[in-house]
């Protein structure tokens, strides 16, 4: 059993701010097991008690985990005065209580986690958990064996430590060539950077993976779901 003020049941699940909570019970828009309810104080019990509001229920969800298929030219920030951000395209009811796992760049596409548990997204980004992240790449060069020991053995990239092992796969190579790269750290601009130091440019990066949760492939650029049941458990565990 979950109990909690209707005032903040009606704020966490995205009626509104909790001021403008306050008017719209006020203005009698809210009912409770089927009654009109103005008190903001009035305890509601999750499990049992039915909230209503717009024609609609609210339901209290304790944990919330979207992915969005992040597309190139939006920051993953909440907010921006400067750039569209990846909240622009994120429409959920508790979308004010979501924020990004990690960061991918400006420039960089795919699978970005929002979620409303702070500690879980420190366990995912830190580096002594190793919660893998997978991209696919376009690189401007050939890719040989040397470039794939080179991943594996961790590199100099201008920082006091070098990076960690790295897994990267050829899917091709020639003038273009593709790969898929596993890392479990995530430094600033770090794909791109490793493959500087093997003297190649990163033309295109992708995430197509994140700690066990796959990319959807049928979400598009800018579309978003909800995580599976099966999925959260899996980032849960992680």
């Amino acid at each position: 059993m979950s109990v909690m003020r209707l005032d903040k049941l009606l704020a966490e699940t995205g009626a509104g701010s909790r001021s403008e909570v306050k008017k719209i019970l006020k203005n009698g828009a809210v009912t409770v097991n089927g009654a009109m309810e103005k008190r903001p104080d009035r305890k509601i019990d999750t499990d049992c008690d039915t909230v209503m509001y717009q024609n609609r229920e609210v339901k209290y969800e304790p944990f919330i985990a979207l992915m969005l298929n992040k597309p190139a030219g939006c920051v993953t920030a909440t907010e921006d005065r400067s750039h569209k951000t990846v909240m622009d395209d994120i429409c959920h009811p508790a979308k004010d209580r979501l924020f990004p796992v990690g960061r991918l760049d400006i420039d960089t596409e795919g699978l970005l986690l929002l979620v409303n548990d702070g500690e879980l997204a420190h366990r995912l980004l830190s580096p002594k958990h190793h919660a893998e992240k997978t991209y696919y790449v376009r690189v401007e060069g050939r890719l040989t064996e040397e470039t794939v020991r080179a991943f594996e053995e961790g590199m100099d990239i201008g920082e006091k430590k070098k990076t960690l092992p790295a897994k990267l796969s050829i899917l091709d190579s020639g003038e273009i060539s593709e790969a898929e790269v596993t890392l479990y750290e995530g430094k600033f601009h770090q794909v791109k950077r490793m493959f500087a130091a093997c003297g190649l440019k990163v033309l295109y990066l992708k995430r197509i993976s994140m700690a066990g949760i796959l990319l959807d492939p049928s979400l598009e650029p800018g579309q978003w779901r909800a995580l599976t049941p099966e999925e959260c458990l899996r980032l849960k565990e992680r």
